[in-house]
């Protein structure tokens, strides 16, 4: 950063003299830098779109992933540096597993964004310790509570939401999230128009090829997280490249 923050960011327990916690605001531009995530919630589930760019040709389509299971009925997202989610990861799978043995069944998932969001900000807190450069998305699906979604960034803020977005793209994919109403959507069909939004969201000429990854967790998987199917994941990805096809004909007309 400029000059202005020196002197003010070698802890993460230090206010510069207008407010500002540099180190806080440092995570939260790695996760700026990186693949862009979305998710959104419609009226039975929600659904979990990213972009996970390719760094290698060499790597395997299915290593580093950016979706993974908590809980049977818990999915999360992440974008930001994929160590530290890992780290977070650990942490909420462990706070699952104790709720689950105690009181046998899954942890409510609004507890659980809670004790994260509580867990993320104590590493703003000590000059020992770095914030984790991630922001994570939380899902679940329940009769009880119908479908709930969840996002945490690097300072611990923890909000629900209908439609969220993160990562190097979430200005233009906010805008595009705005434009459906989800509510009145099915996981099938919104599948499809969050597969659209990435696609329409990735940068072809400062990026590299992406592949993208899709998960719901919704009435039709009975309230379990899971990769949505390979049939709904390939007209997914047919949609999304059909969006590409048609904006590139309208520019050469």
């Amino acid at each position: 950063m400029s000059s202005l923050g020196t002197g003010y960011d070698l802890s993460a327990s230090q206010f510069s003299p207008d407010g500002r916690v540099f180190q806080v605001e440092y995570a939260i531009k790695a996760v700026e830098n990186s693949s862009t995530a979305i998710g959104m919630r419609c009226k039975d589930g929600v659904v979990f779109g990213i972009e996970k760019l390719v760094q290698s040709k060499l790597h395997e389509s299915s290593a580093n992933r950016r979706i993974f299971n908590i809980d049977r009925h818990i999915g999360m997202a992440v974008s930001g540096l994929l160590p530290d989610a890992r780290k977070v990861l650990d942490f909420a799978r462990g706070e699952a597993q104790a709720h689950r043995r105690k009181f046998d069944q899954g942890i409510p998932l609004k507890l659980l964004a809670e004790r994260m969001s509580l867990t993320m900000h104590a590493y703003t807190l000590y000059s020992h310790v770095r914030p984790f450069g991630c922001s994570i998305m939380l899902s679940a699906y329940s009769e009880h509570s119908g479908p709930e979604l969840y996002m945490i960034d690097p300072s611990g803020v923890s909000w629900g939401y209908h439609g969220c977005s993160m990562g190097k793209a979430k200005t233009q994919a906010k805008t595009e999230l705005e434009k459906i109403k989800a509510s009145d959507m099915t996981c099938e069909q919104l599948v499809k128009e969050v597969a659209k939004m990435v696609y329409v969201v990735h940068d072809e000429v400062k990026d590299k090829d992406f592949i993208l990854e899709l998960s719901w967790v919704s009435a039709a998987t009975e309230g379990r997280h899971e990769l949505v199917p390979n049939r709904l994941y390939d007209e997914a990805v047919q949609a999304g490249k059909s969006v590409l096809d048609d904006s590139d004909s309208d520019s050469d007309l």
